[in-house]
């Protein structure tokens, strides 16, 4: 099955490839992938298409894995990193470099998101950890006010928010010209981590007094995995933007695909993310004659119907 879902990402990232202003075929793109010649059609495919591809991937899969983590660690199956307002807590840390003049370099933008993360992540936990609608409704609450002062700062100061306007609307357009080794290099230690993480998790599933008799840290383990989840939160926010639900949805599928294996599941959750993400940019792409609408609003789309059936299921009722 895992095989099964590496072939449809391979599928999607052909898509989202030959899909855009100028339709490429996919025998074009294989040609271009594996036979550059320097036509005008393969400068598309290596100098804009893969670049948005590649970090479709990496942003889906890192903001997939973080919801699949608050979900496992918190045990509540209406977390995600949007909803508990750490997206949210990223981006306005981004806004408050941006005003002092810190995050000014990729670098800046970087460290801001993942302390903003991590801030907003301790402030929602500590607040609504005792019930998983409490947790819920902590996190829209802080992302509501922060989104504000966010605001607020950018009409304060038009000018210097100019580029985090573009970059607050939560889109892969744009963002393929800029430095990308980085970030990418950082998901992929944070995936990495997560998974040496996953068995640990997997104890911690089966209660904390069972956890330590198999020798669980629990302790340890939860601070690890809140430290991978702000930098997996944060690297994507500081790439892309704000993007919403990507970590709701994808976690319910793929606990219906390796139920009871937290391994698994994570594995199951960074493909599909990844799947995710670039079906919802190549249907940013092609939903209006005009041009591109931001990612963020094609997976708000998907995401709501999908928050209001976890509710509706689940309620205040622990995984």
């Amino acid at each position: 099955m895992l095989l099964g879902t590496g072939v449809v990402l391979a599928a999607a990232l052909v898509l989202s490839i030959a899909v855009g202003a100028q339709s490429l075929h996919p025998a074009d793109v294989l040609r271009a992938l594996v036979a550059f010649d320097g036509s005008s059609e393969h400068l598309i495919v290596w100098d804009i298409r893969a670049p948005r591809a590649l970090l479709g991937i990496g942003v889906g899969a890192a903001l997939a894995v973080a919801g699949g983590l608050i979900q496992t660690l918190s045990r509540n199956p209406l977390a995600e990193p949007g909803i508990l307002g750490v997206t949210v807590g990223a981006g306005f840390a981004v806004a408050v470099g941006s005003a002092l003049g810190i995050a000014v370099s990729q670098f800046g933008e970087l460290l801001a998101a993942v302390v903003g993360a991590v801030l907003a992540a301790l402030l929602v936990y500590s607040v609504g950890r005792r019930s998983p609608l409490r947790l819920v409704l902590t996190g829209v609450a802080l992302s509501a006010v922060l989104s504000g002062l966010s605001l607020g700062l950018r009409l304060l100061n038009p000018d210097v928010f100019d580029q985090y306007r573009f970059w607050a609307v939560g889109s892969l357009a744009g963002r393929e010209q800029v430095p990308l080794e980085v970030p990418l290099v950082v998901i992929g230690l944070a995936l990495v981590g997560a998974m040496l993480l996953s068995r640990s998790l997997n104890a911690i599933e089966l209660g904390e007094t069972i956890a330590r008799t198999l020798g669980t840290r629990v302790a340890v383990v939860r601070v690890a995995t809140l430290v991978v989840i702000t930098v997996l939160t944060g690297a994507a926010t500081a790439l892309a933007g704000p993007i919403l639900f990507v970590g709701l949805i994808v976690p319910h599928l793929a606990r219906r695909m390796a139920p009871g294996s937290v391994p698994w599941q994570l594995a199951y959750t960074a493909v599909l993310g990844s799947v995710l993400m670039l079906l919802s940019d190549v249907g940013a792409r092609v939903l209006l004659p005009t041009g591109e609408v931001p990612v963020a609003v094609v997976t708000g789309f998907l995401g709501g119907p999908v928050l209001i059936w976890a509710v509706r299921r689940y309620g205040a009722v622990t995984l």
